[in-house]
């Protein structure tokens, strides 16, 4: 691939704090990274190393910094693409030689469905298709003023796939076509994208951009890849074969680093990553899912269209489905979140349980780009625990509630059923002794606060 002239990146900050995280997108883990580390990867691997820039806090800043003659790749730091994604809009903005402004096309059911809902993205445009402008720019020869720039928009080439099918008796209802009727939610089904792209304005697209666009679309892309290709489905043949193992479970679909032990009984099945030191146990199953390094699975463990995070301990018979750990936490035994965020440096206990459908026949709601609460569009949806939380034993997490980052719970009569969102102000740590308390300290104030934090691990 041909180079950049002169390269220059410049990245525009996002400093809107993730509830409950507390923490800007470009801190936060999408597929076992670090937002700003996934963006640096990916135009290393497309446009080659550049140098360092200072941040921007508008793409008009650019004016004064930016010289003619210099190619200039700018983006919001909050905005997640893969490189397939930015791959398409790289090729086609270099091939027109003029400024060019990325968008999402405003007829994907893809977008539609999990990049614009709880996000700040809206459609412009003088006549259909309308399309949706993303903050990702490129300029061939410096800066040019926005009326130069062209929009690129590019499509998601979406797949609908479904992965469970509910009882009508138990479907959520939602408006009917008509006026004061309702109709029902039968099928789960998601949409699975060839290429992805989300703006991180709340956790739900910390969900969506890790498991739906993230492993559970990876799976899709490398079916597409074998049924496709034969060499490739003939060479995953015969490395099943000299290793005397199931396709799906041959050293070609999973990929096992340096310094791992994996029990024979362990079941994994691919396309799965499993990072350098990592321990798997007897009676494991792993499924389409990333692990990261010095991760600890102990027996019976079940995880499922997952990602776990580099320094992760799971005991026994812990489970997750389309789930995200980020490192440095503990899923207790028996354990079982669906569809949920769990922070870095958190604790599950054991025996809590993170539902994911919902009773009632009402919207799932999360905050979105502007701190309000929006209906999520999903018919099934977990919930969220932020950075340095510490959740007890037995919980019951009710489908879309958050755990703000630093919060203790205790079980208890009280309080074992979570249908609520909790803050840090209602944190069970509060209750107890002073002498106590004061050793829990809050790593992750919403705003900027004289509250001194602890950098070990508590």
């Amino acid at each position: 691939m041909r180079r950049f002239r002169k390269l220059r990146r410049f990245v525009i900050e996002e400093n809107r704090l993730i509830a409950p995280f507390n923490e800007p997108a470009r801190d936060l883990s999408i597929l076992n990274k670090p937002l700003k580390i996934h963006h640096a990867d990916v135009l290393d691997a497309l446009g080659g190393p550049a140098s360092v820039e200072p941040p921007l806090a508008s793409i008009h800043d650019l004016a004064r910094l930016a010289e003619r003659g210099d190619e200039l790749i700018v983006y919001r730091d909050n905005l997640y693409f893969d490189e397939e994604f930015f791959g398409v809009f790289y090729n086609q903005a270099r091939a027109s030689g003029v400024p060019c402004r990325a968008a999402l096309a405003a007829n994907d059911a893809a977008w539609l469905k999990y990049a614009v809902p709880l996000s700040r993205l809206r459609p412009v445009g003088d006549r259909a298709p309308l399309y949706y402008p993303l903050d990702l720019w490129y300029f061939p020869d410096g800066y040019a003023e926005p009326h130069k720039w062209q929009p690129i928009p590019i499509a998601s080439d979406c797949k609908e796939i479904g992965y469970y099918n509910v009882p009508d008796s138990m479907a959520n209802l939602r408006p009917a076509a008509t006026e004061g009727e309702i109709a029902r939610d039968l099928d789960l089904t998601h949409l699975l994208t060839e290429r992805t792209c989300l703006s991180i304005d709340s956790w739900v697209h910390l969900y969506f951009a890790n498991v739906i666009l993230g492993v559970f679309s990876r799976g899709k892309r490398f079916e597409k890849r074998v049924t496709e290709h034969n060499l490739l489905a003939l060479r995953m043949l015969w490395r099943a074969i000299v290793e005397q193992k199931q396709v799906l479970t041959s050293s070609e679909v999973v990929q096992v680093g340096e310094g791992t032990t994996i029990d024979p009984s362990a079941v994994i099945l691919g396309p799965t990553t499993i990072g350098r030191n990592c321990a798997i146990g007897p009676g494991v199953v792993l499924d389409n899912s990333i692990i990261g390094d010095n991760v600890n699975i102990a027996q019976g463990c079940q995880i499922m269209l997952s990602v776990v995070g580099s320094h992760c301990f799971l005991p026994f018979r812990a489970a997750l489905f389309m789930s995200t750990i980020m490192e440095y936490s503990i899923i207790a035994q028996n354990t079982c979140i669906q569809m949920g965020v769990i922070g870095r440096n958190s604790f599950v206990g054991a025996g809590t349980t993170f539902t994911d459908f919902n009773l009632l026949p009402v919207p799932l709601r999360a905050l979105n780009a502007y701190d309000q609460l929006e209906d999520t569009g999903q018919p099934v949806l977990g919930s969220c625990v932020g950075h340095n939380a510490r959740l007890g034993s037995g919980l019951v997490v009710m489908p879309a509630r958050v755990v703000e980052s630093d919060v203790v719970l205790f079980a208890s009569p009280e309080r074992r059923v979570i249908n609520r969102n909790v803050s840090y102000e209602e944190s069970d740590h509060h209750k107890v002794r002073a002498s106590i308390a004061k050793q829990h300290r809050r790593r992750y104030p919403r705003v900027a606060e004289s509250e001194e934090a602890f950098l070990e691990p508590w």
